[in-house]
């Protein structure tokens, strides 16, 4: 597959979101590492992940602890595999989201996070949301603690708008390597962020990149001309949705989510995919 920089690092074209591998309506568990065992098949490197990926409220952490086992479990070398985490946002268990950006929380949960995923340091953690209650930079101070300690070795933020960027990277130094904000076909309020982190070198990694779990396999529904773009090259609209991302920018890192082995194989192939300019400027207009 091909590859681009992340902090330095390369990895995948695309990563794998962990999220609906452990949230409501999950697959069972042997399903679940059959699918991140078929995602480091197809060549991924980068599998994103958070310590809120989880249904009930006694198993924080439960996405963290499966990708840990599944690259325990592969085999073959899993060396190169980048594990991006985050903290901040949490799940009480009753399918609400709650905040905390506390910096003495922020540390906590980054080693416990580190623990779970039973490495010496997180590959790249994530501050996950901003939250009201605290000041944005003292939670991204906790970050840079967690930086200059070793528990982490790049950092990274999400939800976030440019200005945010901007003061996130002063904080850190000049070593803010992502930012991981919601962007797909049907949210395109990131687009100012994307540009920013394009023309900046920080890595964009898109959540939801296919517009969301119970919409993704709709979205050739919803927006025609993914559909006949598809059609034209014989692939996916999910594929040409991808593809089209990549090409926004060199710095763009989807991260679509799956829970089925066949679900990563198909998205990976759009790193592959190529479109021509006319092509990705309809694509880039519909709405």
């Amino acid at each position: 597959m091909q590859q681009r920089t992340l902090g330095g690092t390369p990895v995948s074209a695309l990563g794998l979101g962990g999220m609906p591998m452990s949230i409501e309506g999950r697959p069972d568990e042997d399903r679940s590492i059959r699918t991140i065992h078929a995602a480091l098949d197809a060549g991924v490197t980068l599998i994103d992940t958070a310590d809120s990926y989880h249904r009930d409220a006694n198993e924080v952490g439960h996405n963290e602890l499966l990708i840990a086992k599944a690259l325990a479990t592969y085999g073959a070398d899993s060396s190169s595999v980048l594990v991006a985490t985050k903290g901040g946002h949490l799940r009480p268990g009753d399918g609400s989201w709650t905040l905390n950006g506390r910096p003495d929380y922020l540390k906590e949960a980054a080693k416990a996070s580190l623990k779970r995923l039973g490495v010496d340091a997180i590959g790249l953690y994530q501050f996950h949301r901003p939250d009201p209650e605290v000041p944005y930079e003292d939670s991204v101070g906790a970050v840079k603690d967690l930086l200059d300690e070793g528990v982490i070795r790049m950092a990274g933020i999400s939800n976030a708008t440019v200005d945010q960027i901007k003061l996130s990277n002063e904080i850190l130094g000049g070593r803010l390597v992502s930012v991981q904000n919601q962007f797909s076909p049907a949210f395109r309020s990131s687009e100012d962020e994307l540009r920013y982190c394009g023309e900046n070198g920080i890595a964009f990694l898109p959540w939801s990149p296919l517009g969301g779990i119970k919409k993704a396999g709709g979205l050739g529904e919803q927006f025609t001309p993914f559909q006949e773009i598809a059609d034209r090259h014989g692939v996916s609209p999910q594929q040409v949705c991808l593809a089209w991302e990549l090409a926004l920018a060199p710095t763009v890192i989807p991260i679509p989510g799956a829970s089925r082995p066949e679900s990563i194989r198909d998205s990976v192939q759009a790193a592959e995919l190529e479109l021509s300019a006319d092509e990705l400027a309809t694509l880039s207009g519909t709405r």
